[in-house]
């Protein structure tokens, strides 16, 4: 029987991809074409013209090599954005929620305003530092980038800010209808109570956290190398 992962690895010599990745490629295409064969030999094909027929199923190596690598880097690029961003940002905005709801219910009535309009619950912006370090830790050990670790560490105030951008053009339509033009102060009240408040807390506390990894990190690669 032929060694089909020699075969496949020698056709496939010039496969960009990590060693783990390349022999993974390498024992699927062999598991199939292992198959193939031993198909082939029941129908009676003699082994030299099973074996040939099964190279031949790969109509152009070298296209199939392009397609591997570039259907590789996809699902490359799409673990790292689940494991980089999205999981160290949903769970930040769902501690940044549950904090608020705790703080809410259990915590101080400390609520600083400006007018009529409540700016920040104090309890809950206290909090936020903590969550932006967690954010930060995260996507830093998963290996995100700085632009991947800013956007985790603030995701707990992306939603706020799409909303208010969804909200942004209708309430500048009907402004001209409402007599005490109170709604470009509401938007600026939401902007500062929603956006930049929460969001300078949540630096506090994820910038510190990625300053301190990043050295660490620099220092054991001096220490290694």
């Amino acid at each position: 029987m032929p060694d089909w992962q020699l075969l496949i690895g020698q056709r496939l010599a010039k496969l960009a991809l990590g060693p783990g990745d390349r022999l993974e490629v390498i024992e699927e295409l062999a598991a199939h074409l292992e198959e193939l064969f031993a198909d082939l030999l029941r129908q009676g094909f003699a082994e030299e013209a099973a074996a040939q027929l099964c190279l031949n199923e790969v109509k152009d190596w070298h296209t199939l090599r392009r397609k591997i690598q570039t259907a590789r880097r996809k699902e490359t690029v799409i673990s790292n954005r689940v494991t980089q961003f999205w999981l160290p940002g949903i769970l930040t905005f769902a501690l940044s929620m549950s904090f608020l709801a705790l703080a809410e219910i259990f915590g101080p009535p400390w609520v600083l305003t400006w007018g009529h309009a409540q700016l920040f619950c104090v309890p809950w912006l206290f909090s936020l530092p903590l969550v932006g370090a967690v954010g930060a830790y995260l996507s830093f050990r998963a290996g995100g980038s700085r632009r991947a670790i800013f956007f985790s560490i603030v995701f707990p105030v992306l939603p706020f800010l799409v909303a208010i951008l969804l909200v942004l053009p209708f309430t500048l339509l009907f402004n001209h209808f409402i007599a005490h033009n109170t709604i470009p102060m509401a938007v600026l009240m939401a902007l500062v109570g929603w956006m930049f408040g929460p969001g300078g807390a949540l630096l506090a506390g994820g910038l510190p956290v990625y300053l301190v990894l990043s050295r660490r990190q620099s220092s054991s690669r001096i220490a290694t190398s």
